[in-house]
């Protein structure tokens, strides 16, 4: 059995953030030992691995707790776990096309030619300015 301090060294999550994950369900509550302290498995260790791995990956709670109610039935069909990850999937491009045309937006305001005063500074005129921006990026 593993303290609440084992579990975090072992899988990288603060304490705290365990604390959370078993609140919302994801874990369930540890036993606790004679002087109350929380023991967690091996089983548990695995999962608060997964449940990091996913977090790393961006899903959400939400995802994340349909995954492990799938991975409950292993006789099930992979199809609703896929379509959890391509969902996951499209909404990484939404935000990479996004940070596209911020980075493209930026790289253009900061070449502008530069002035040595605030005054005539493009990047605070593009800033106060959105008409001067080439790409909505809202």
């Amino acid at each position: 059995m593993l303290t609440i301090g084992d579990l975090s060294r072992e899988t990288g999550v603060k304490v705290p953030t365990i604390r959370y994950y078993e609140q919302m369900g994801l874990l369930s509550h540890a036993e606790r030992s004679e002087g109350n302290q929380r023991r967690y498995s091996s089983e548990e260790r695995d999962r608060l691995a997964f449940i990091r791995h996913a977090r790393d990956l961006g899903l959400t709670i939400d995802a994340i707790r349909a995954l492990i109610e799938l991975s409950q039935h292993p006789e099930r069909p992979c199809r609703d776990a896929d379509r959890i990850a391509a969902e996951q999937l499209a909404t990484v491009r939404r935000k990479i096309a996004r940070l596209r045309k911020l980075e493209a937006e930026l790289q253009r305001i900061t070449s502008h030619s530069h002035s040595d005063q605030i005054s005539d500074c493009y990047v605070i005129r593009a800033l106060a300015n959105h008409d001067l921006c080439t790409d909505d990026h809202d």
